[in-house]
Parts: structure tokens; C-alpha cells; sequence
């Protein structure tokens, strides 16, 4: 701002002695607010902002130092150029935090001391391709720390969905704990006093459980995506299911995003996964149970005409059906809405709590599962209600 200057009067100048050969006191002169504004008005900045926004837009952003510790020798740098991702998902979101993605996870690796090579393959593929956080890194060297987790980690599939969920483990030991119980029960309180005339198929129902459950909680459970691109020569569709989410309702991490296609190729990818689990399970259990039924027979004749063996392939596919249906909408609502988009959120810092209400959520679903499945077995004709002698 330019100020104009004015002479002290010659009164002033004379009556101090000794320094009237000084320059002059000049003391500023206010301009008024209109003269200011016309001032202001040359800045290279619009008006509409005010006065501390503008400033600050002016400052640039701060950039993180390099960071050499955390690139494997030979290699590395800080060439974005790589950084593209054909995994990213499609609602125009895509892959715009691919490079600070990329940034902050090599930070981490810095301060945990550790070199890109270090890592998994894929998991440093990743890495590189911006597709993971720095969370997600930290996440990584903190279960290592545990043989169990250290060891289940060396496998592509539990390590994308342990990355994902910490509780992932927990919540397949509740799965598969609860399992037998609740499905048992269900099996009572459908049948009732038939549940003695009907155990053959009571066991056949369990024992498809016990191979099932696995399966429901691993392929419907969120996960980080650590699978490479595909080739460019790969077609629409495989490029397609391969871009889509494990859970169709998952969080999408930082820099992903998919679209409503994708989630819902989600779900039919894990349901035509489920169906095959669902008829290989069910082949097992029918089998076993038949198995069961002719040792019975033969050391009791009188069962010929009272027990009957169960439908094989039928049995097998219906319940194929059912689980590409009812039980993979369920678990993927159960994991990616009720468990990460609401319990997750909520009791982050309180994971005994959040175990508790998994536990207790997973629970009532199975057996609410198992209530389904018979209503639909005998409904399609795969079980008969034992009538009263």
C-alpha cells in the first residue's frame, strides 16, 4: 500500500537544537476505505472470495519427501506414469487417488523400516499400482507379528480378506462353530415329532452345513483387491467379472470406486460360485447319509418300508439353488451392510463388542437360513413331511 508523506512545519524544525540538519519526520497519511478498495480491486484475484481464502489458494501443496528406503534396489522412483489401474471401477471415480495412494504406502513401508520387496508379490504390485493404502500396508505388518495370521497370510485368498476385516478368522469360527447347533435346532423346531423319524435327512441337512459354512463366510467376505490387471487380449466379460467386487456392498478403498453394474456382477459371480459349493456339498451330505441309511437297513430289516433313501442329484441341485440364492444375498448383506457399513463403523475401538454382535448376528442368520431351507426343500418336492403312524 503506498503512503504519502508530509513535512513537519518549520516551527517544529527550528525549536529542537542540534539536529536541524536531520531529515524531516514523516508521518503517514490514512487513505479512506473507498481509496483502499480501489487499491485491492489490481490484485490478480476475483473479488467474490474473501481476503484469507484467497491467500491461502495461493499456497501450494506440500509434496512428501522421497523415499528411498522403501524401494526395492534398482528400482522404483517416483514415475507416476505406472500408476494406472485397470482394476479401478466404474463410475468415473476410478483411479484419481492412484498415486497418493502409491505415495502413502511407500511412506509407511519407510517408517516401518522395510523395503518394497519385502512384501507379498501381488500385495507389492499393488503397491506400486496405487491400488492400496498405507492402512492397508500398516494393517500388513501388524498381523505378521502373529504366527497364526503370519502363516494364513501366505495364502492370495486369506490375505485379501484379512486386509480387509481384522475379524475375518473370528467370524469364520463363529460361522463354523455355531453352525452345527443352530442348524440342528432349526431342523427341531421345523419337525418337531418327526425330527426322530426324519434324523437321516436332519444329518444331511448338518453335515452339508458343515462343508458349506466355510464357504458362505469366505466368498461373499470384503476384501482388498491384490489381483493384477488382466491381459489386454482378455474378453469383455472375464475383464468385466474380474473388475468387480468379491462383496457387491463392500467400501470401495480410497482411489476405487464401482459402479451398480459391477456390484451387482458381484453378485452373480459369488452366486454361481455358491451354486457349485452348494451341489458339491450336497452330494457329499446326501451321499454320506444314504451311506448311513443302507448300514441301518442292514442291521434292522424292519426299516426297509419306513426310511427311504434321499434323491441324490435332485436334492444336490436344489440346494445348489438355494445357496446361489437366499444364502448369497443374505451372508454378502450380512458382511458388507450390517457388519463394515454399520458395526464396523460404530464400534471400531471396541472390538469385543463388535465380536459379540457379529456373533450373535451371524447366529441368528444361520439359523434363520435353516428355517429357509427346509420350507424351500419341501417345497420343491426334494423332502416329504413324515406323516404320524
Amino acid at each position: 500500500m503506498a503512503f504519502h508523506y508530509a513535512a513537519m512545519p518549520s516551527s517544529s524544525s527550528s525549536s529542537l537544537s542540534g539536529v536541524s540538519s536531520q531529515p524531516p519526520l514523516h508521518l503517514p497519511r490514512l487513505r479512506s476505505p473507498h481509496q483502499a478498495s480501489r487499491r485491492l480491486s489490481a490484485l490478480p484475484f476475483s473479488r467474490a472470495l474473501p481476503l484469507p481464502l484467497r491467500l491461502r489458494l495461493r499456497i501450494p501443496r506440500p509434496q512428501l519427501p522421497p523415499l528411498p528406503l522403501a524401494f526395492s534396489h534398482g528400482g522404483g522412483g517416483d514415475n507416476d506414469g505406472d500408476d494406472n489401474n485397470n482394476n479401478g471401477g466404474g463410475d468415473g471415480e476410478g483411479d484419481g487417488g492412484a498415486p497418493d495412494n502409491r505415495r502413502e504406502a511407500l511412506f509407511v513401508l519407510a517408517q516401518l523400516g522395510r523395503k518394497l520387496e519385502s512384501l507379498p508379490s501381488d500385495l507389492a504390485a499393488a503397491v506400486e499400482g496405487g491400488r492400496v493404502t498405507g492402512e492397508i500396508v500398516r494393517r500388513f505388518a501388524e498381523m505378521e507379528g502373529s504366527a497364526l495370521l503370519r502363516w494364513l497370510l501366505q495364502f492370495q485368498g486369506f490375505r485379501e480378506r484379512l486386509l480387509a476385516d481384522d475379524l475375518f478368522l473370528a467370524k469364520l469360527a463363529m460361522e463354523c462353530g455355531v453352525g452345527v447347533i443352530a442348524k440342528t435346532a432349526a431342523e427341531y423346531e421345523k419337525r418337531r415329532e418327526n425330527f426322530v423319524k426324519e434324523i437321516d435327512i436332519v444329518i444331511a441337512d448338518v453335515v452339508m452345513a458343515i462343508v458349506a459354512d466355510f464357504m458362505l463366510v469366505y466368498l461373499p467376505a470384503p476384501t482388498v483387491s491384490l489381483q493384477p490387471p488382466l491381459a489386454t487380449n482378455a474378453g469383455h466379460i472375464a475383464n468385466f467379472f474380474h473388475n468387480c467386487p468379491d462383496n457387491a456392498f463392500q467400501i470401495a478403498l480410497a482411489g476405487r470406486s464401482y459402479s451398480i453394474l459391477q456390484r451387482l456382477g458381484a453378485i452373480l459371480r459369488n452366486g454361481a460360485k455358491l451354486f457349485t459349493v452348494g451341489t458339491s456339498a450336497s452330494l457329499i451330505g446326501t451321499g454320506v447319509t444314504n451311506a448311513l441309511i443302507k448300514a441301518r437297513k442292514a442291521v434292522d430289516k424292519e426299516l426297509d418300508d419306513e426310511v427311504e433313501d434321499i434323491p441324490v442329484l435332485s436334492t444336490s441341485v436344489a440346494y445348489g439353488v438355494y445357496m446361489a440364492v437366499s444364502s448369497n444375498l443374505r451372508y454378502q448383506i450380512l458382511a458388507g451392510v450390517i457388519e463394515q457399513r454399520m458395526l464396523e463403523p460404530l464400534l471400531h475401538n471396541h472390538k469385543l463388542l463388535l465380536s459379540a454382535l457379529c456373533f450373535a448376528v451371524r447366529t441368528g442368520n444361520t439359523f434363520l437360513g435353516s428355517l429357509l431351507w427346509v420350507d424351500y426343500a419341501r417345497w420343491v418336492g426334494v423332502q416329504k413331511v413324515q406323516e404320524e403312524a
